[in-house]
């Protein structure tokens, strides 16, 4: 199971990935992956440390180390492998990094301001451009919707922040941004129960059934929060196993190594 039946018939699913073959320096990390997401469907990937989780989230992203070798990734029916990171973000594509990097010097709301008005002038035209005061005013509509004090737009973006502030920090740029297509490697990572919840929260009040999200998690813990549709396990660079939020349960219970065994028995 890929995708949601639900999909009205005809209609283009928002993210496919077909047959995707990847790696860094030479080495192939992810070895024909395919995916299929619909508009209104929150999916999880999940799957053991080395399996090609982030390895794919950098690939979707961009990220010019790594190199695609086999196959497509078709965003709104375009193979975005052709575009620049940049263009790919104002087509509505988002990524929250595991790592986002501190940049001293620049605040919060500069940074954001920057990237919200890129973005609308590639979708709607240069006149859609918010103006300062305008933009201050989403600003706090945004972090009020996430419970995050207004002080936090002056700081220097990711500089001295906790993991908690960059993984808030992540989820209002998201806000600002409204992409159709959100993808959240290792939210969870470094954060306590309390600022997993806030994190959490954030992003259920952001989900609507005109957009999609991809949640890349080793662990289940963040998806007794953030609830998904469909559950992929990846092994060894490619989806082994497909199910719904009962999977993770599963994966939580017994862990990976019976899914190692059943995936080795079939390659053999």
């Amino acid at each position: 199971m890929e995708g949601s039946n639900a999909m009205t018939p005809g209609a283009m699913p928002l993210f496919t990935i077909e047959n995707l073959h990847a790696g860094i320096e030479g080495k192939e990390i992810l070895r024909g992956l395919d995916l299929t997401v619909n508009r209104g469907e929150i999916h999880a990937l999940m799957g053991p440390n080395g399996s090609g989780k982030s390895t794919l989230a950098y690939v979707i992203a961009g990220h010019p180390n790594y190199e695609v070798y086999e196959g497509r990734i078709l965003y709104k029916g375009e193979n975005i492998l052709e575009m620049t990171p940049d263009e790919r973000a104002k087509l509505g594509l988002f990524l929250a990094f595991q790592y986002p990097t501190a940049i001293p010097g620049v605040t919060v709301a500069n940074f954001l301001r920057l990237a919200v008005n890129s973005v609308r002038k590639a979708r709607y035209g240069d006149d859609k451009a918010l103006s300062p005061r305008e933009f201050r005013r989403l600003m706090r509509e945004k972090l009020a919707m996430l419970r995050m004090d207004e002080s936090f737009a002056t700081r220097y973006l990711n500089e001295g922040f906790s993991g908690g502030e960059k993984k808030r920090a992540e989820i209002l740029q998201m806000a600002l941004l409204e992409p159709e297509f959100a993808i959240l490697d290792e939210t969870d990572s470094g954060l306590d129960i309390d600022a997993l919840r806030t994190v959490a929260d954030g992003v259920n009040a952001l989900f609507n059934p005109n957009m999609a999200m991809l949640i890349i998690t080793h662990y289940q813990r963040v998806l007794s929060y953030i609830k998904p549709h469909f559950v992929h396990v990846m092994l060894d660079g490619r989806i082994v196993a497909s199910g719904g939020p009962e999977l993770a349960e599963e994966l939580e219970a017994k862990g990976y190594d019976w899914l190692k065994a059943e995936f080795a028995e079939a390659a053999s």
